[in-house]
């Protein structure tokens, strides 16, 4: 007897398809949502466009860790939902194909997912999350080469201000510039050029190279006695660069540890007590979030089946809110037990428990009783709401006027 039937590999190209797809839209949206705050966030730190597109790359983990819950759930519910809504699940079910038997498809996705999932939060996400702030530090603190604002003022020393009209090249060509530095014995020289580029200084690598080209300096101070002006085809001005704080180790939060470090010190007398409630509170976090997958076949198929003669898109709306709503609970429950107000295991493990036995019970109605529909009676409140605003937004007929349809054979007579 064959472990993959027909059946199998219809049910397994009705999952992959929609499971792809939703996981490609619901990642996409969470980084265009972020995509727009960091443009921002670079603009304002004077920051190079490739920056923005790395740090979303250290998100894609943090991303993913929620986007494949939900394309696995909303593909089992979509591709059970047409074979309902084509009659060919009680075709299924007519020559003795039980709901758990269909579903041995489904749990191959599952467990290869949550396996998949299981190494994003347990390395990836730790590292990316990491690096992104690595990023953020480096990007503040000017390691990345800034770019210098155009149409403003920008400090370069203590004693040294730059204003440019244009810049390109990233900020490495400059047009239009005006200096104006001050050293330490009080003398001043403003410096007005038509063109500069930077260049790396080989034998100092703290200072850069300010070329410029066609331009004047008027040089004054308290042993000149009067300003001098000279004009240059080509200065080199040397410019020092600020000296830059190096980034901190990896752990300073709970959610850059990997799992197994986690797991040493959420209960290790070594640490302390505030440390190792937080790992245990992030460790409990993770471990449920993967083992929340293995109920998601169960309930995309509870609600993936409409009523008979219905073809009622509720369940695919409330599978959305009750994987999402999870989520944010389960978040929720992990920063209460950071700090402390609750235990670890009850704040996480018990939503779990609660969220299990509501998708087993919406299971066994499904499955097991001759009719049963769990959300039945929400479908009802939702179809007789769904009349109501039919009728409310219906077009009224006036006096004397036919309906639509007898107007309709008027016209075709």
């Amino acid at each position: 007897m064959k472990f993959l039937t027909a059946t199998d590999r219809y049910i397994a190209r009705l999952v992959f398809v929609p499971m792809v797809s939703v996981f490609v839209l619901a990642a996409s949206l969470l980084i265009l949502d972020k995509m727009l705050k960091l443009f921002d966030f670079v603009a304002t730190e004077g920051g190079p466009v490739s920056i923005v597109f790395k740090m979303l790359a250290n998100l894609l983990p943090e991303y993913a860790s929620l986007a494949i819950p939900l394309g696995l759930m909303l593909g089992i519910l979509f591709a059970f939902r047409k074979l309902a809504t084509s009659s060919e699940l009680d075709v299924m079910r007519a020559v003795g194909l039980s709901y758990t038997r269909l579903l041995r498809v489904p749990y191959m996705f599952a467990i290869g997912l949550a396996a998949l999932n299981l190494l994003i939060v347990s390395y990836l996400q730790p590292l990316s999350r990491y690096y992104y702030e690595q990023l953020q530090f480096e990007l503040r603190s000017g390691a990345l080469g800034a770019s210098i604002k155009v149409g403003e003022f920008n400090s370069l020393q203590d004693r040294t201000a730059l204003r440019v009209d244009s810049s390109r090249d990233e900020g490495r060509d400059l047009r239009g510039i005006f200096a104006r530095l001050q050293t330490t014995s009080g003398q001043v020289m403003v410096i007005s050029a038509r063109e500069g580029r930077f260049f790396a200084n080989r034998e100092s690598p703290d200072t850069v190279i300010l070329r410029l080209t066609d331009g004047q300096i008027v040089q004054d101070g308290p042993t000149i006695a009067s300003p001098r002006v000279l004009t240059f085809a080509s200065h080199d001005l040397p410019i020092d660069l600020p000296k830059i704080e190096q980034f901190r180790q990896r752990g300073d939060a709970d959610n850059e540890y990997f799992l197994p470090e986690l797991l040493r010190i959420g209960w290790n007398d070594r640490y302390s007590q505030e440390m190792r409630i937080q790992s245990q509170a992030s460790f409990n976090y993770r471990i449920v979030e993967v083992v929340m997958m293995f109920l998601l076949p169960l309930l995309a198929v509870a609600l993936a089946v409409p009523p008979k003669r219905s073809t009622s898109a509720l369940g695919v709306f409330l599978s959305i809110v009750m994987v999402v709503a999870y989520h944010k609970v389960n978040q929720y429950g992990q920063d209460v037990a950071s700090l402390g107000r609750i235990d670890p295991v009850l704040a996480l493990w018990g939503p779990f428990l609660l969220f299990a036995a509501l998708i087993l019970w919406m299971y066994w109605r499904i499955a097991y009783v001759p009719g049963g529909q769990p959300i039945g009676a929400l479908e009802t409140a939702f179809g007789k709401l769904a009349r109501s605003l039919r009728k409310l937004f219906e077009r009224k007929r006036l006096p004397g006027e036919l309906p639509a349809a007898a107007q309709d054979a008027t016209h075709a007579a």
